[in-house]
């Protein structure tokens, strides 16, 4: 059982629709990493909801048992203390009056920042358990070939006695792995 329900990860739902980013991209609206006080993620993000500041921030349920046995879910952010925004001066005039930032890091290379959430973003829509990888090793690039992340791209790494597909987010040189079986890729 969950110790408290999952959160709204993504504020709008359809924030990495390219019909939206262009929207956005008009109304002079750039991507930060939003770098916030310690564990004050969610809060961020709930304070900024009611401003309509566009956010992403991938959460992901890690399970763990209890010395009585019983097996709890917690929702933590894949990436502690960050919250990518898509902001205007004027919305990240808002962010910072939520008093939960500690810095705010603007983005050199936005399309390829971009990419890459846009890649968690549908890792995090397939339910595949996803766990945080912040070790980038050199490894295969490969892209899945089939099935509902077909198009992810990412490098193979080796953990334990499974292969699994490193997705990362270059910016922040950290990123997700799932497991994947040779069949399911293509060399680059």
């Amino acid at each position: 059982m969950p110790i408290l329900k999952e959160e709204q990860s993504i504020f709008p739902e359809n924030l990495f629709d390219e019909s939206y980013l262009e929207d956005r991209r008009d109304s002079d609206a750039h991507w930060w990493a939003v770098y916030t006080l310690s564990r004050r993620e969610k809060d961020f993000m709930r304070r900024i909801l009611p401003h309509q500041v566009p956010f992403f921030c991938p959460i992901i349920g890690v399970s763990k048992r209890s010395p009585k046995g019983r097996v709890r879910t917690t929702f933590t952010p894949l990436f502690a203390n960050y919250v990518f925004i898509n902001a205007t001066e004027e919305e990240r005039v808002q962010a910072f009056k939520t008093n939960c930032i500690s810095r705010c890091l603007e983005v050199d290379d936005e399309e390829r920042l971009v990419f890459d959430l846009a890649q968690i973003s549908q890792l995090m829509t397939s339910k595949q358990e996803l766990r945080f990888e912040s070790k980038l090793e050199p490894g295969t690039l490969v892209r899945i070939k089939s099935g509902p992340m077909e198009g992810i791209e990412g490098v193979v790494v080796q953990s334990r006695s499974e292969a699994r597909l490193l997705v990362t987010v270059n910016y922040l040189q950290q990123g997700t792995s799932l497991e994947i079986k040779d069949f399911e890729v293509e060399k680059l």
